[in-house]
């Protein structure tokens, strides 16, 4: 959940408090905000960014303290194509202009996002080796950060996604066209990480299974592309929707993506992640236990409460470790075991 709170890609106090209430909260598995592999890949100004080694050590600093309590961090490394270059959501709505410090997007195709938007400017072969490179380096920063996960940003009309779908790509040379030619930059994205990631440590990849859209990309393909991510070494999808243009008639309700996780399990082969609109602890409990995802990622609902996953185990009948610092608000009945203070590192 982009936070808009970083200057020039850095993560300031906001980032550690935000994301250590999450951590301290029950959460096993943190994933940072995207952070673009390029400035001109940021969303807005706000940003978080790993295009600089200088970006590592906050980062850092964030990642040892989710270490301390006991959980694991991982981060989104992204790009947003054309949908860069906008306002941060306090500042208001719609791209920035260059007036006010706007930059030029990038995309597959010069096709702007929506009309109010600049068109971005086609990529050539030189502009995507770049970007490839652009991931490459940001993983081996993430490493060297200490997160356990990288998440490669596909979905969400962000660039790896505008490749996919043909509603944003409409080349006609080896990356547009057939499913086999716009599947082809992710892939190569994949492969590059891959390569300087270490194969202990999970990959994960971001997909947008559908865009909601006749002639869009479709459950089908991602089921298809997601045998070939298993193929080049990705360990989970996270299954998401949605995101490449303004005006996808989307049906959002509880749990309405979690049978796009399920299907891409179950036809891809693949573990899958379920997200969108799952706010009660028996609803994620039942999406795991059913084998429809293995894993349930929360959004808007721990920004709702930070503690939403102690409240869950104890609405479950679980066990659950609460920081010492907070026992006497814990119920008796949910405590794992007899808390020890957990120092930070470093």
């Amino acid at each position: 959940m982009c936070q808009y709170s970083a200057r020039d890609g850095f993560a300031a106090d906001w980032h550690l408090v935000h994301l250590g209430s999450r951590v301290q909260g029950g959460s096993g598995l943190v994933i940072l905000e995207a952070a673009a592999v390029l400035p001109e890949g940021r969303i807005s100004s706000g940003d978080l960014g790993l295009w600089s080694d200088a970006h590592i050590p906050a980062l850092g600093r964030i990642v040892q303290f989710i270490h301390s309590q006991g959980a694991r961090a991982a981060i989104q490394l992204a790009h947003a194509g054309r949908k860069a270059s906008t306002k941060t959501p306090f500042a208001g709505h719609g791209p920035l202009l260059p007036a006010e410090g706007g930059w030029q997007t990038v995309a597959p195709s010069a096709l702007a996002f929506a009309p109010n938007y600049a068109p971005p400017q086609a990529l050539d072969q030189a502009g995507i080796t770049a970007i490839i490179d652009a991931f490459v380096l940001a993983a081996r920063r993430s490493l060297k950060a200490g997160f356990d996960v990288v998440e490669i940003h596909a979905a969400h009309g962000y660039l790896l996604h505008q490749f996919l779908s043909p509603l944003a790509n409409q080349r006609t040379d080896a990356y547009g066209g057939s499913f086999q030619n716009r599947v082809r930059l992710l892939l190569a994205v994949v492969d590059a990480v891959r390569a300087e990631w270490p194969h202990h440590l999970p990959l994960f990849v971001r997909l947008s299974a559908t865009d909601w859209v006749p002639g869009g990309w479709s459950v089908d393909e991602s089921i298809q592309l997601a045998k070939l991510l298993r193929e080049h070494g990705v360990d989970l999808v996270d299954v998401s929707s949605g995101g490449q243009v303004p005006d996808a008639q989307i049906p959002v309700g509880p749990g309405f993506q979690v049978d796009f996780a399920a299907r891409i399990r179950r036809e891809a082969g693949v573990p899958t992640a379920a997200v969108g609109m799952i706010t009660e602890p028996v609803q994620a409990d039942t999406i795991v236990a059913k084998g429809e995802a293995d894993l349930v990622l929360l959004g808007r609902e721990l920004l709702r409460d930070p503690y939403w996953p102690l409240h869950a185990a104890a609405a479950l009948g679980e066990l659950a470790s609460w920081p010492p610092q907070y026992l006497r608000a814990a119920p008796p009945h949910s405590l794992a075991r007899t808390p020890v203070l957990r120092p930070e590192k470093g």
